[in-house]
């Protein structure tokens, strides 16, 4: 996978996930609580600072209440 387009999907992971993030009206820390990770490592992921792993991505979905392809599917759009 060529460097640029992963670092675009992990972009747009983030972005995907503010936004329905957003969309439940969810403070940063909140959702961290969902999903079971640090608030610091959320903004990381929103910012596309990070990679994150299958097990870690469906965290986020769930906590998110949607299914993990849905993110990944909106993500790979952009």
């Amino acid at each position: 996978m060529a460097r640029g387009y992963k670092h675009r999907l992990s972009a747009e992971f983030g972005v995907v996930v503010r936004r329905h993030r957003h969309r439940l009206g969810l403070s940063q820390e909140a959702f961290a609580e969902r999903a079971e990770i640090h608030r610091t490592y959320v903004s990381s992921i929103e910012l596309g600072k990070v990679d994150v792993g299958l097990k870690l991505a469906g965290r986020l979905a769930g906590a998110l209440r949607i299914p993990l392809s849905r993110l990944i599917q909106e993500a790979e759009d952009g």
